[in-house]
């Protein structure tokens, strides 16, 4: 067993075994097909999670406790970079989201319900301009927010990320 970049290897003597799946322990191969899971403590240097396949993936679901995860398809690298001193990890396999979707059948709508706390928005407007506000800005401003929050999460989205970041969020 090797030290690799993306954790342990275990090269076998043939050749032919990169590491073994961390939910059912069969051996994934040289240049063979793989998934990690999306949530970042399971692809830390103490975890390093991989799995042969989505349904080995999905066993591993219950123990982590995600709130929403999803299995991303790697490559494991292939013979030449996986003996030692050679780079291991993604081997330029394409990154694709599994177990992703937009709307989940039997999930609640999204609630319409006032995002912003309105005594400080008030606040805000008359330190800053000496005015009252009417109640009736909160209903615009949480729409504002909204559009903000969904153009935030298109950009996490297209950058393959399960994260929205600040810099999701357009400066104007």
């Amino acid at each position: 067993m090797t030290e690799g970049v993306s954790g342990p290897i275990l090269v076998r003597m043939d050749g032919t075994t990169w590491r073994k799946c961390s939910a059912c322990k069969s051996e994934i191969g040289l240049s063979s097909r793989y998934y990690v899971c999306s949530v970042s403590t399971c692809n830390a240097v103490r975890t390093n999670y991989v799995f042969c396949s989505v349904p080995c993936f999905e066993r591993h679901l219950p123990g982590a406790r995600h709130r929403d995860a999803g299995a991303i398809e790697k490559t494991s690298p292939g013979a030449a970079s996986a003996e030692p001193g050679g780079a291991a990890g993604d081997a330029g396999g394409a990154k694709r989201v599994i177990a992703a979707s937009v709307a989940r059948p039997g999930a609640p709508a999204v609630p319409r319900e006032i995002l912003v706390v309105a005594s400080k928005v008030k606040d805000y407007i008359r330190a800053r301009a000496g005015m009252n506000t009417s109640d009736g800005i909160m209903a615009s401003l949480s729409d504002r927010i909204r559009e903000l929050c969904d153009e935030a999460i298109d950009s996490a989205r297209q950058e393959g990320r399960k994260t929205v970041l600040d810099r999701d969020v357009k400066k104007k």
